[in-house]
């Protein structure tokens, strides 16, 4: 088979990609250096959040989200796919306040946002502290196990052919095809090339801005019930922001097999992979300012994940560079790529057939990868 399509990279940005593509009627070959929902898409927690930072994001995570939820009834039991919803904990009178105007805006957009007093707040989670003043739930987010959803997402189309273990070394493109050199020197050539292989992608394309944000997770044992939705500390979205340093914010998700996975951690300046204790230790202390009984569960697991991280925060999707548009990015989601993975498909498929967006999405140029060569042409 000889490809249309070649996607870089089998995490679930690649894996989502080369699944819409196929469904387009377009033959896909997916090269992976290692194994099929690798790197990131394994480390992280497979949150499918809507998140509104900016209004590109707001609208490219809450399309994607609802990209997800029409697949539920399709996924199987080993993609633990679960509309636990996510509930935002507020501390103080101020993070309530903020907690409001997420719920108007998500309001105003049509996602279902509800404020919970504390009363309400104990009811739905008795295991958060009574020190906590309420919250905001999101009813209609999920959890999804993605590596399985990326390797499940490969098999919808006969269409696609999937090689691991296959390291591409040098990517180039002319006006009438892509060229994919592997390490082994073998060369193939298609259309057109995606490259959605993280933080690897700088070593194919010059220049792209991706910095590594490495972050702590730990899973405990079974203990059902302990939480019921997918919590965090609305303190999470300033930590997700710092440029520098060592932050941590509670976040802590129900897995459907009755174990609690913590989070979360965040890092600059290291792609050391190893579990830091005293990064682990400043996690856990400030989890169970949440959750005071979580220093009683039995800690199973901890690893460490590394999120491909843009300077503005938001993804590279979209024509790579000149001449052609035979190279294309889909990258540096930082840690929204599972949610965003299916809209960044859809968003690939349309600029590359020159197809309109097919959902609201009102600035497609806030995530193209050319954003930063006319920042810096502009500089």
């Amino acid at each position: 088979m000889k490809a249309d399509v070649i996607v870089v990279g089998g995490g679930i940005v690649g894996a989502a990609c080369a699944a819409e593509l196929a469904l387009r009627g377009m033959t896909v070959e997916v090269l992976e250096a290692r194994g099929i929902g690798g790197g990131a898409t394994a480390a992280g927690m497979g949150h499918i959040v809507v998140m509104n930072d900016s209004p590109a994001e707001f609208a490219l995570a809450r399309a994607s989200r609802e990209l997800w939820l029409a697949l539920e009834s399709q996924l199987r039991e080993r993609e633990a796919f679960s509309r636990c919803g996510t509930l935002w904990i507020a501390e103080d009178d101020e993070e309530l306040d903020a907690a409001r105007l997420m719920r108007d805006a998500f309001a105003a957009a049509g996602v279902r946002a509800h404020m919970l007093d504390r009363a309400a707040l104990r009811e739905a989670e008795p295991s958060i502290s009574h020190a906590m003043q309420g919250g905001l739930l999101i009813d209609d987010d999920a959890i999804v196990y993605a590596p399985a959803a990326a390797r499940w997402l490969l098999t919808r189309s006969t269409r696609i052919r999937v090689s691991t273990g296959c390291a591409v070394r040098a990517v180039d493109a002319d006006d009438t095809h892509a060229v994919v050199t592997l390490a082994t020197g073998d060369r193939r050539t298609a259309s057109h090339v995606v490259i959605a292989n993280g933080l690897a992608a700088p070593d194919l394309i010059a220049a792209v801005p991706l910095e590594a944000k490495k972050g702590h997770l730990l899973i405990t044992d079974r203990y059902l019930g302990t939480i019921h939705h997918q919590v965090l500390e609305l303190g999470y979205i300033k930590s997700a922001h710092h440029a520098r340093g060592t932050s941590v914010a509670f976040n802590a998700q129900p897995r459907p097999t009755g174990q609690v996975l913590i989070g979360s951690s965040r890092q600059f300046g290291t792609l050391d992979p190893a579990v830091e204790i005293d990064v682990l230790a400043t996690m856990l202390a400030r989890a169970t300012r949440y959750l005071p009984g979580i220093g009683g569960l039995n800690a199973i697991r901890a690893w460490t994940g590394f999120r491909a991280a843009t300077p503005d925060g938001l993804p590279l999707i979209g024509p790579a560079r000149f001449p052609g548009d035979r190279l294309w990015l889909a990258a540096g989601h930082e840690g929204l790529g599972v949610t965003t993975s299916l809209g960044t498909a859809k968003l690939v498929a349309a600029q590359m057939l020159g197809e309109l967006v097919p959902f609201d999405m009102p600035a497609t140029h806030a995530f193209s990868p050319r954003r930063f060569a006319r920042a810096h042409a502009d500089g």
